[in-house]
C-alpha cells in the first residue's frame, strides 16, 4: 500500500498566483496514495488566501468510492506557534495525519514524478527517513539545476557545503521523526538546521534529478542581513562541527563577512574574512566581502549576479 503525503505550505498571501501554483503542482503528483495539502498562512488572515485557492479546496463527491481514487484536498490553517516560517511547517505538521510528511514553499513548484521519486528512494533504502533531490533554480528567465552527485547526502556533506540541492521544497521524511526548530533567529538557517540533525540520524536518501523548480528573487529573507547573520551564529552555537571542516568553516565565514559588508559593518567584516582565509586560503567569500565593505561593488549586484548562475552567497 502506498504512503499517504501530508505536504505543508507555508503563505503570507501575499503572492496567491505562485501559491495556486505550488498547490496544483502537489496536488498533480502521480502518487496512488492519499496527498493532502495544508496552507498555513503566517501573519495575515487566513480568510484571504481560503479565496485566493478557493478553487483548489477539493472534496470527493459524496458517495465516491475510496478505492476508486485517493483522496486529494487542500486545507487552509493559521499559524498556531512561533509566528515565522518554522512555527507554520510546525503547524502544518502537527494538523497532518498522514504517512509522510513534505514541505514546499509556497513560490517553488514540484515538478511531475517529485513524489513517486523520493518515495522509491526512501524505500530503497533500509532505515532512511529523510529524503531530498535536485532542484532548478530559476531566476528571471534563466534555469540552472543544481546537482549533488550523489544518491546519499551524510551529515558531513552538509557540514563541508549548505547544499543548496537539499532546498527545503524537497524534503519528504517520515511524520514524527522531526521538526522545525522555532528558536532559530527570524526563521534562518532552520531548513539547514533540519537536514544535518536529519543527516544525523540516517543519511538522506536523494533523488539527483531535479524534480522541483525553485524560484529565485522573491525571497523575504535574501537581503535580511543582520537575521541572515544571526541565523549563521545560531548555526555555528548549535552545530560546533560546522567549525571544525575547514572549508565549510570558511564557507559559514566568508558568509558573516559578506552579511557584515552590507550593512556597512567594515570592520566586523574585515574580522570574518580573515578567519575564512585563516581556515581557507581559497574561500572566494572572503575577498568579494571586503570588495563590498570597501564600496566597489554593491551587495545586491553580488547577489544578482550570483543568482543569474544558479547560486548563492
Amino acid at each position: 500500500m502506498s504512503p499517504s503525503v501530508g505536504v505543508v505550505i507555508p503563505t503570507r498571501g501575499h503572492r496567491p498566483e505562485q501559491l495556486r501554483s505550488a498547490t496544483r503542482a502537489a496536488l498533480g503528483q502521480d502518487h496512488p496514495g492519499a496527498v493532502e495539502v495544508v496552507i498555513v498562512v503566517d501573519g495575515a488572515d487566513p480568510a484571504l488566501v481560503t479565496d485566493q485557492v478557493a478553487g483548489l479546496l477539493a472534496r470527493r463527491a459524496p458517495g465516491a468510492r475510496r478505492e476508486q481514487t485517493a483522496p486529494r484536498g487542500v486545507r487552509v490553517a493559521a499559524n498556531r506557534l512561533s509566528p515565522g516560517l518554522p512555527g507554520a511547517r510546525n503547524t502544518g505538521i502537527a494538523a497532518l495525519g498522514t504517512d509522510l510528511v513534505s514541505f514546499c514553499d509556497d513560490d517553488d513548484e514540484w515538478l511531475p514524478g517529485k513524489v513517486g521519486a523520493q518515495v522509491a528512494a526512501l524505500e530503497a533504502e533500509p532505515g532512511a527517513e529523510f529524503s531530498s533531490c535536485a532542484i532548478e533554480v530559476e531566476y528571471g528567465s534563466r534555469r540552472v539545476p543544481r546537482l549533488a552527485g550523489t544518491g546519499l547526502v551524510t551529515r558531513a556533506y552538509l557540514v563541508r557545503s549548505r547544499m543548496v540541492m537539499v532546498h527545503s521544497s524537497t524534503f519528504l521524511f517520515r511524520r514524527g521523526t522531526l521538526w522545525a526548530d522555532e528558536s532559530a533567529p527570524g526563521g534562518q538557517n532552520e531548513d539547514w538546521d533540519l537536514a544535518l540533525r536529519a543527516a544525523a540520524r540516517h543519511p538522506i536518501a536523494h533523488v539527483d534529478r531535479p524534480l522541483v523548480r525553485v524560484r529565485w528573487g522573491g525571497s523575504l529573507y535574501a537581503t535580511r542581513w543582520a537575521d541572515r547573520i544571526a541565523g549563521l551564529e545560531w548555526m555555528l552555537a548549535r552545530h560546533p562541527d560546522l567549525a571544525v571542516d575547514p572549508r565549510g568553516a570558511a564557507r559559514v565565514y566568508g558568509q558573516l563577512a559578506f552579511h557584515h559588508a552590507a550593512l556597512g559593518r567594515r570592520r566586523e567584516a574585515g574580522r570574518w574574512a580573515w578567519r575564512a582565509f585563516a581556515a581557507r586560503r581559497g574561500e572566494l567569500r572572503a575577498p568579494i566581502a571586503l570588495a563590498v565593505a570597501a564600496g566597489l561593488v554593491s551587495a545586491q549586484t553580488v547577489l544578482s549576479t550570483l543568482h543569474h548562475r544558479g547560486h548563492g552567497i
